[in-house]
């Protein structure tokens, strides 16, 4: 099924032109099969490794009127000299930023990986209020939800730990065909918590801006940004408020916000609302029913309708898997922005200005800004959309290849200047790319880390000729 799927994406990008860029030297791989991959892992992971540091890196920032403790890790070659070198003559730094329920610490191996094994200096961001800033080993304790009743919810701050009495537990059955019933934490308004959740999307941009400020400057470093999942409209938002950010890394990372609202909705929705109409003061839990979502989705696609037979088996194993992760965060307050939901977050924008007693022409310019972080910024004097490599995995529950064909390639085509755009089908894999399957003990992501290098080293993110 794959392989008849891939041909008509292939001529569907060569009919918009957004095709694989080819030089001399080098031409970007229009797919890859499982033998492929399979080869190209063993060869990536028999590489010598070359020794690296690790580092945290937290600190604390100010964004309207507030103070936020944020951070991630920083890994880089020992040896300054083993870092790729670009097309453009500027080291190469890549910034990842995690799916929706983790850390950086769920892209440690990715990281070690790429510095390890190609050299690059690598900063893995965690969104703002995931870190566990309480104990060194960040891992969260207990559970979700504490025998009193109350939730694990965001540390944003050490010194002003959100309390019982700032929320009301909601169970929202809304999307439950998809989701199951989500525990959710709304919170009062006023409060610290109702506070925090309306200036989050801001501290999220000054956070990940300010790392890339401290860790890649601007004339000596090219940043390759890579957001997982939820990560990716990040990731996207980041790329023309940030001067170095050359490209986008792209594997299972969904679009902008606005296009990946799209995606949904032309899936089919028939649970009347998306993650993004969820009130922007309201946390959602990722307990085990999105494990089960995750699980079940893959287990229909690598096994067909004959998984249901095993069904007892595979309840037990979401459940397995919950509780190996379940030391992550496992909370979501970025479903505005993730799912473009521009209702709420001009609404979390006017409860910032309000709290901030901003007048009318303020509180206009903040709306605008929140509601630009669901797409590309549009106007004379904006720096473009750089290129764009976007990866999919064969079995992935978030990202179709109909979806793009038919939504997000034309969506970017119309974008002015439209990027340069290539999708690249894997043969193998999950959403989560790292994840073991036979032969492939990382998943697709040891190919995925080559064709990231040999993109940034042969040239393809230093040409940008708009396409029409």
């Amino acid at each position: 099924m794959l392989r008849a799927l891939i041909k008509p994406i292939v001529l569907f990008v060569l009919s918009l032109s957004l095709v694989s860029w080819t030089t001399a030297q080098w031409e970007l791989p229009s797919g890859f099969t499982k033998p492929e991959l399979i080869e190209i892992s063993q060869e990536v992971l028999a590489k010598p490794d070359i020794p690296i540091t690790v580092n945290e890196d937290i600190f604390r920032i100010s964004v309207l009127g507030m103070e936020w403790d944020v951070g991630g890790a920083v890994y880089e070659p020992v040896d300054p000299a083993r870092i790729p070198v670009g097309k453009d003559g500027k080291k190469a730094g890549i910034f990842m930023i995690h799916g929706g329920s983790g850390d950086h610490r769920s892209k440690d191996s990715v990281s070690r990986l790429l510095a390890g094994k190609f050299g690059f200096k690598v900063y893995s961001m965690t969104y703002p209020g995931h870190l566990y800033l309480l104990d060194p080993s960040r891992d969260w304790p207990g559970d979700l939800v504490k025998a009193d009743g109350s939730l694990r919810t965001p540390i944003w701050n050490k010194d002003k730990l959100i309390t019982r009495d700032q929320y009301d537990v909601v169970m929202d059955d809304s999307m439950r065909p998809k989701y199951g019933t989500i525990t959710m934490a709304c919170a009062k308004e006023g409060t610290e918590f109702y506070n925090r959740l309306a200036a989050h999307p801001m501290a999220f941009e000054e956070a990940g801006k300010e790392m890339m400020r401290r860790h890649f400057p601007v004339g000596e470093y090219s940043i390759y940004i890579h957001g997982h999942s939820t990560g990716g409209p990040y990731s996207f938002m980041f790329t023309q408020r940030v001067e170095n950010i050359a490209g986008v890394v792209g594997m299972e990372s969904s679009p902008y916000g606005s296009i990946y609202r799209l995606q949904s909705k032309r899936s089919g929705n028939p649970y009347g609302k998306t993650p993004g109409e969820v009130p922007f003061s309201c946390m959602s839990l990722f307990d085990w029913r999105l494990t089960a979502m995750y699980l079940g989705d893959e287990a229909l696609m690598l096994e067909g309708p004959q998984a249901l037979m095993r069904l007892p088996m595979l309840m037990e194993e979401v459940h397995e898997a919950y509780e190996r992760t379940k030391h992550y965060p496992k909370f979501k307050t970025e479903g505005p922005v993730h799912f473009g939901g521009l209702r709420e977050l001009g609404r979390a924008a006017r409860a910032a200005a309000k709290r901030l007693d901003m007048g009318p022409e303020r509180t206009k310019q903040l709306v605008d800004h929140y509601v630009s972080y669901a797409r590309e910024i549009r106007g004379p004097d904006v720096k473009p959309v750089p290129p764009i490599i976007l990866g999919m995995t064969s079995a992935s529950t978030s990202h179709t290849f109909e979806n793009y064909r038919a939504v997000t390639l034309p969506t970017f085509a119309q974008m002015d200047p439209p990027p340069k755009v290539s999708l690249v089908p894997f043969e193998a894999g999950v959403h989560g790319y790292s994840k073991a399957q036979k032969d492939l003990p990382m998943g697709v992501f040891p190919a995925t880390a080559k064709l990231w290098h040999d993109a940034i080293v042969n040239g393809y993110y230093t040409d940008n000729t708009p396409f029409f």
